[in-house]
C-alpha cells in the first residue's frame, strides 16, 4: 500500500512542480501585458486571456498538490487534539463520504458541458481571444481526477496509519 500511495502522490508532485514554472510564465506574461499597454499603448485580448488560462490551470491542476502538501485551509478545533488513530478515522470518513462523492458529482454534472465544448471546439471567451475554451472547461474533470488520485493516496496512508496505531 505504501508503494501505491507513493506512486499516486508522485503524479501530483510532478504536476505541482511543473505548475511552479506556469506561475512564473503567468507572471512574465502579465508583466509583458502591462509593459505593452502602458509603455507602448498596445493591448491584445488573447494575451489577457492567456493570464486567465494560466491562472485557472495553476489553481485547478494545483489542488491535488496542495492537498498532498497539506496546504488547504483547515479548521481543526477538535482534530488537533485527537489521537493519531482518531485522526486517521476522521480522515478516512472524509475521503470516503465527503471528498470522493463531491468530486464524482462534480465530474458527472460538468461532463456534458466539457464534452459539448470539445465537440464544437468551443472558441474564445472574448472576440480576439484564445480560441480554446474547451481546454479551459477540461480543467474541471482534470481537477477532480487529480484530487481523487490524491484522495486515494491519502486514504491508503490513513489506512496504514490506522493499522500502525492498532499495534
Amino acid at each position: 500500500m505504501e508503494k501505491l500511495a507513493s506512486a499516486l502522490e508522485r503524479i501530483n508532485q510532478i504536476i505541482g512542480h511543473g505548475l511552479c514554472w506556469a506561475a512564473l510564465a503567468m507572471l512574465l506574461l502579465q508583466f509583458a501585458i502591462v509593459l505593452l499597454r502602458y509603455v507602448f499603448g498596445f493591448s491584445f485580448i488573447f494575451l489577457d486571456e492567456g493570464v486567465l488560462y494560466f491562472h485557472a490551470a495553476i489553481f485547478m491542476l494545483g489542488a491535488g498538490y496542495t492537498f498532498l502538501v497539506n496546504g488547504h485551509v483547515r479548521v481543526d478545533i477538535f482534530y488537533s487534539g485527537m489521537t493519531p488513530r482518531k485522526k486517521a478515522l476522521v480522515d478516512i470518513f472524509g475521503h470516503l463520504f465527503l471528498l470522493t462523492p463531491a468530486l464524482l458529482v462534480l465530474i458527472w454534472y460538468s461532463w456534458p458541458s466539457v464534452r459539448g465544448s470539445w465537440a464544437i471546439l468551443e472558441g474564445p471567451i472574448s472576440v480576439g481571444g484564445i480560441p480554446a475554451s474547451f481546454l479551459l472547461k477540461s480543467l474541471i474533470p482534470a481537477y477532480c481526477a487529480l484530487l481523487l488520485v490524491q484522495g486515494l493516496a491519502a486514504l491508503l496512508r490513513d489506512i496504514l496509519r490506522l493499522k500502525e496505531t492498532k499495534a
